[in-house]
């Protein structure tokens, strides 16, 4: 009994006491909690002054807020435009710079706002050397170290007589030399006096062409006589003189038999015709040997239900009843692209008679295994360029590859519209 008696007294008595406590710590004024300091983002610390770009390395664009992946790929963008950025513009550009970030850096750079000299630029960069000019001269015939006698750095050469490959070996005229992104206005001015070019660019230019016309020396010559490499010689690119020599020996049978034959081939333009046609020698042999009309009747007739779509010729379309138009442009489509992947993809061609196509197609078989495909970042610059549907993205995909050589960032990166994204894809692995 005592005990229990003394177990509630000790229960009363500390009840009590925590009573006590809690009315003194109520009783005191309440204290204010320690102010809360937010740590900024490093990025906000960054102290900016005035800088020229073509001056930093890859730690200090990093000290500029910059990844260490972004700063590689400034610094390798800036290789690529020929080893110095020329204008806030051009820097502007480079993929690894955002627009926030641009906004940011733009009134601190010390470049000139569209490669043109202002009197804020500066004089590290605009302070360039003079351009030497000796006299008049062709910049087809320059080499590297020519145009290096004449002023420009190594890097710049190198990327100028890129840019002559690019535009098919030639100039061509003053315009297309203009167009050189190593070659600003204010040097253009300087050297446009001197330049052995014509003016304009010709109506019909082929960017890709292997020779410019201005180089090709024309004499007489048997269309049916030449290879690749003659067709070559008359100013046609490799491909489009592989279709005119394939053109000649499947569809007509080895030989041309008269000048429309010639006019016909859809690689040939009207331009480039009249301008050979005076010097086409036919061998009357081959003139005269056409089949007659009972040869022709005894000529087997093709099984379309055999015959594949990314192999039929022109021939055969003619045959099926498609006219020389029609099957000139689905033959055209069908090269640029490589090969047709899917059927629908022939009913986009252009010009062509889409409701005999679509009869051609409810019989003709598709065999796409032979077409090359790969991945974006594996596949030939060459070809990204000049594929129908990789071309308006091409330098896109080269840029992005180069820090990012993954198609799944690239895609991101992209952000392409879903219908050309699936058009693309026909052709990666």
């Amino acid at each position: 009994m005592r005990n229990n008696y003394y177990r509630k007294m000790a229960i009363l008595g500390v009840s009590f006491l925590t009573l006590l406590a809690f009315k003194k710590y109520t009783d005191h004024k309440e204290s204010k909690f320690p102010e809360i300091s937010f740590v900024e983002d490093a990025s906000s610390n960054i102290i900016l002054s005035e800088f020229n770009p073509n001056d930093l390395d890859s730690e200090e664009w990093q000290k500029l807020g910059f990844s260490e992946n972004q700063s590689r790929t400034i610094l390798k963008y800036k290789d690529i435009v020929g080893g110095n950025f020329i204008s806030k513009e051009q820097f502007r550009k480079c993929f690894a710079v955002s627009k926030e970030k641009y906004a940011q850096l733009e009134p601190f750079l010390l470049l000139p706002d569209n490669g043109k000299s202002t009197s804020n630029f500066s004089n590290s960069f605009a302070d360039k050397k003079s351009l030497i000019i000796s006299g008049k001269f062709n910049p087809d015939h320059f080499s590297e170290a020519d145009w290096r006698k004449m002023g420009f750095s190594e890097k710049q050469s190198a990327a100028i007589l890129k840019y002559k490959d690019y535009l098919g070996g030639s100039f061509v005229s003053k315009e297309k030399f203009k167009d050189c992104f190593i070659i600003n206005d204010e040097n253009y001015k300087k050297l446009e006096p001197f330049l052995i070019l014509p003016a304009k660019t010709p109506v019909n230019f082929n960017s890709y062409a292997s020779k410019s016309a201005s180089n090709v020396r024309l004499e007489p010559f048997n269309p049916n006589s030449l290879d690749v490499k003659g067709w070559i010689g008359l100013g046609f690119s490799e491909k489009q003189a592989t279709v005119i020599v394939n053109y000649r020996d499947r569809n007509l049978k080895g030989n041309f038999r008269s000048l429309d034959d010639i006019k016909n081939c859809f690689v040939i333009s009207k331009e480039k015709f009249d301008v050979l046609k005076s010097f086409i020698r036919l061998d009357p042999s081959t003139i005269n040997n056409k089949p007659s009309a009972k040869t022709e009747l005894k000529q087997e007739k093709t099984d379309f239900s055999k015959t594949d779509m990314n192999s039929i010729t022109f021939k055969q379309l003619l045959e099926f009843g498609l006219d020389e138009k029609s099957a000139g442009s689905m033959i055209g489509f069908r090269k640029k692209l490589g090969g047709f992947m899917t059927k629908e993809q022939i009913l986009e061609t252009y010009n062509i008679d889409k409701e005999l196509v679509q009869k051609l197609l409810s019989i003709a078989p598709l065999d796409n295994s032979k077409v090359e495909r790969y991945t974006l970042v594996d596949a030939p610059e060459d070809w990204l360029k000049n594929h129908p549907y990789f071309k308006y993205s091409a330098d896109k995909i080269i840029y992005y590859r180069i820090s990012n050589p993954d198609d799944r960032k690239i895609w991101k990166l992209l952000k392409t519209k879903p219908e050309y994204e699936a058009r693309m894809k026909l052709y990666l692995k």
